[in-house]
């Protein structure tokens, strides 16, 4: 009896067990509907009320910065041209004096330059985190409030029917 009872056993723990693996893989094969979207992050950084704010703010912050540049190019350049036109008539002393002049104020400019376009980018991806931050907030609330399972960015195609880039650049523009 024992190993009848025990045989028994063992068939309906299979068989519970088959059930279980019948049941898991149908569910799995079930057809659910997932929401997607996608935006276009350029968009939100170009388009955007706080993106042109931005811009802006960064034109007015380097625009000395960048007009002290452009006199400085403009100092090298008269430089150069005089330096290489009186090359030729000049003493070795003088041409020598010159010519270090010359390319002192390059490397001043070259280095002014570097400086330059690194401040401005650090600036520029600093104004676009503040922006992706609450465009950020802005998704995952319409993603809560309209059910999406997951919002893409960067996509090489997407429909325009799943594209939300209009009502996060509305929501962030209020």
């Amino acid at each position: 009896m024992k190993t009848a009872s025990a045989t028994l056993g063992k068939l309906f723990a299979v068989m519970a067990l088959g059930w279980l693996v019948l049941g898991t893989a149908h569910a799995q094969s079930a057809p659910q509907s997932s929401r997607i979207a996608w935006l276009s992050p350029e968009r939100i950084y170009n388009e955007s009320k706080l993106a042109k704010l931005a811009g802006d703010k960064l034109k007015e912050e380097f625009s000395p910065r960048e007009k002290a540049m452009n006199e400085l190019g403009a100092r090298l350049k008269t430089a150069t041209e005089k330096y290489t036109k009186e090359e030729a008539t000049l003493g070795e002393v003088d041409r020598a004096r010159r010519q270090r002049e010359v390319v002192e104020l390059d490397k001043d400019f070259q280095r002014r330059q570097r400086e330059f376009r690194e401040d401005l980018s650090q600036r520029t991806n600093e104004e676009r985190a503040a922006i992706a931050e609450k465009a950020t907030r802005i998704i995952k609330q319409l993603a809560l409030t309209e059910g999406f399972d997951i919002v893409l960015q960067d996509a090489v195609w997407a429909n325009p029917r799943i594209d939300i880039t209009d009502k996060v650049l509305s929501a962030l523009d209020k």
